[in-house]
């Protein structure tokens, strides 16, 4: 069999390379992979979604169970995903996902402060039953990889105290959450923001062991194992229900309610080391009451909050830049609590 390279073959006027037709038949040592299975379970398509959160002020205060979605790469206005099984507010909005699973747990709003559902990210549709925490839980930090989600120390009703404890699920099945350790007495309770990458859990700010006062510590946990969180550092800020995002290596956390509550600060820490939290930017208004970030890894998007009207608009920062926040498109509707996460996985959450 002859054979002919076609590398450095033109047209005349040099523009095109060659043209092949009739029965052809090409000989090579390289190779394609096609994907196998359901669509649903490849994920890793930058997709962000946001679910539950409440529409209204007290008193007559109206949650909603919407779920909506963006490309991270391109600036929109969210689109109808589906519905959580019912509305729920999730207090310092606890989300986290998977390349292919977003998973909401506890809230505010009855009757599932202790539920846990889940979604196909690749998909649209409405929400799963997944299981239950280990007791009604709500206004806490959440963070995982690619297997485990982490749920940082909650408030927990009907009793009201401030919880020590962290719970883990594993995001590929489905059950109830387990006792993963505790937070120190020293160390922030309900209210922190949860951010990291694929060995790290990092707890953001939250209130003091008896809940009267904000703090600005910083911990954290290996994803991998079992235990107590570590102190990490502290925020620029005491800081509490804000927003937070991750990705190459960075965790951004945005607003929230600090000194001067509503805030537009936004801080950022290098998650693989230790040590204080640096000054990023700010966002495009003060807002606080919201948890609803969502990163493709690059992108992290803030969406929602109030200050004191409750607000649709959505702000994006570029995580391995510093600078102000811009605007990327809006909710359906202005809400504070809505708990987002997204399909580029690697730690992201």
């Amino acid at each position: 069999m002859s054979q002919i390279s076609v590398n450095d073959i033109t047209s005349l006027d040099g523009k095109s390379g060659p043209v092949i037709s009739g029965i052809t038949t090409v000989s090579s040592t390289g190779y394609m992979m096609v994907p196998a299975g359901p669509t649903e379970y490849r994920g890793g398509r930058g997709r962000g979604v946001w679910a539950g959160g409440r529409l209204t002020p007290t008193p007559g205060a109206v949650y909603t169970n919407s779920i909506e979605y963006v490309q991270i790469s391109t600036l929109s206005d969210t689109l109808d995903f589906g519905d959580l099984s019912f509305g729920r507010e999730h207090v310092s909005g606890i989300a986290l996902a998977s390349s292919t699973r977003g998973i909401w747990a506890g809230g505010y709003g009855a009757p599932g402060e202790q539920h846990i559902s889940y979604i196909q990210l690749s998909s649209t549709g409405n929400a799963f039953d997944f299981g239950d925490l280990t007791g009604n839980s709500r206004n806490f930090a959440s963070h995982s990889n690619n297997t485990r989600g982490i749920f940082g120390p909650p408030y927990r009703t009907p009793a009201g105290e401030y919880s020590p404890q962290i719970q883990y699920i594993t995001i590929a099945t489905t059950g109830n959450a387990a006792e993963f350790g505790e937070v120190g007495s020293s160390l922030s309770k309900a209210g922190s923001s949860g951010v990291g990458d694929a060995t790290r859990a990092v707890f953001c700010g939250g209130y003091n062991d008896a809940g009267t006062a904000r703090q600005n510590i910083i911990h954290y946990v290996t994803i991998s194992s079992f235990g107590d969180s570590i102190d990490f550092g502290d925020l620029t800020d005491i800081s509490t229900n804000s927003a937070t995002g991750s990705g190459s290596g960075r965790g951004i956390i945005a607003g929230g309610r600090r000194t001067t509550s509503p805030s537009n600060i936004i801080d950022y820490i290098t998650i693989q080391s230790l040590g204080d939290a640096i000054d990023f930017g700010d966002l495009t208004s003060t807002r606080n009451d919201w948890r609803g970030g969502a990163s493709n890894g690059t992108r992290a998007i803030f969406a929602g909050g109030s200050n004191p009207a409750y607000d649709d608009s959505m702000d994006y920062v570029e995580i391995m830049t510093t600078g102000n926040a811009q605007d990327f498109g809006n909710l359906s509707a202005g809400t504070r609590y809505k708990a987002g996460c997204s399909d580029s996985h690697g730690g992201l959450g």
